[in-house]
């Protein structure tokens, strides 16, 4: 529930997630946003380094980790708790991708995962499991960062978007639940971020409609159309009744984002309109974000090259 926004000395934010997902496009939109941004750095030097940086009287610090530094990082949880008690605000983020998007990425750019035990000189095959390994393997390694992270799926947003998702997130107030709410389409994939996932494809379809097909469910057309059935106020209600009863145990909990995905067969109408609706709803009371993974995604869909994911 919302509260007062304390003071904080500094504020932290760590990028940690899975090689290939694009840690380096957030840490430039942070960059990009002001924060002083360092890649890579090992554990060991997390304290030392923002007790030097709060020295200099920096405010604002970027920390990108990755599976590089996979013998140290079991110490990342315990740092960030011994930071937030010398009043820190960390805000850590963890990006995620599905495994068959994270070969392509990889296979595209001819670049090595860091776990990867291939000398290059197996057959197609053997090189793609042995990527799949490498991949599972890291997943394995960075799930203690992940429980305590809030997850962004980039498996099919673009750069660009990315850095916008990033930038909302950390504008968002200190030591308060954040509600994100994501519309999306089941045909490609479940997004790998979502904590609840809630299916409307049952609900009636704007796309079979002629006037409605090119619009989307931000449009008051495909709204009005979808106010009209009863089963759509009552899928809305359920959802709405489930997550007011359950926010304020989570928030209780010292959860600090949970995302609600609402899926539908594109994409484009109902799932997007009943995102719509939720947000709208709930941002009375919790700090509340939405995403539309599909428009989001729009134009060029598939346009996102492996280069722009694996920058560093």
């Amino acid at each position: 529930m919302a509260t007062e926004t304390p003071e904080f000395s500094m504020e932290v934010v760590l990028i940690t997630g899975m090689s290939g997902s694009g840690k380096s496009v957030a840490l430039h939109a942070l960059e990009d946003a002001g924060y002083y941004c360092v890649d890579n750095l090992p554990p060991e030097l997390l304290l030392q380094f923002v007790s030097l940086e709060r020295g200099h009287k920096a405010s604002r610090l970027a920390i990108a980790m990755d599976v590089r530094s996979a013998t140290s990082l079991p110490q990342v949880p315990e740092q960030l708790k011994a930071l937030r008690r010398t009043g820190v605000l960390v805000k850590s983020l963890f990006l995620d991708a599905t495994t068959d998007t994270l070969v392509r990425r990889y296979s595209e750019s001819r670049r090595k995962h860091p776990l990867s035990q291939s000398d290059g000189t197996n057959s197609l095959n053997d090189a793609r499991r042995a990527l799949v390994d490498a991949i599972e393997l890291e997943r394995e390694l960075l799930a203690a960062l992940r429980e305590d992270a809030h997850v962004i799926d980039t498996s099919i947003i673009r750069p660009s978007q990315l850095q916008s998702y990033v930038k909302s997130l950390i504008s968002t107030p200190a030591l308060q639940l954040t509600l994100a709410f994501e519309s999306f389409a089941f045909k490609r994939g479940v997004p790998t971020d979502a904590d609840f996932v809630f299916d409307v494809r049952m609900l009636p379809n704007p796309h079979y409609e002629p006037d409605l097909k090119a619009l989307t469910g931000r449009d008051e057309a495909v709204a009005h159309y979808l106010r009209q059935y009863p089963e759509v106020g009552t899928m809305l209600r359920h959802i709405d009744n489930f997550l007011a009863y359950w926010l304020d145990a989570l928030a209780r909990d010292h959860r600090s984002y949970v995302t609600v995905a609402i899926g539908c067969t594109g994409g484009q109408h109902r799932s997007v309109y009943i995102v719509e609706e939720l947000a709208q709803s709930f941002s009375s009371k919790w700090v509340t974000l939405k995403r539309h993974r599909e428009l989001d995604a729009l134009p060029g869909r598939f346009a996102a090259t492996s280069a722009g994911w694996l920058s560093s």
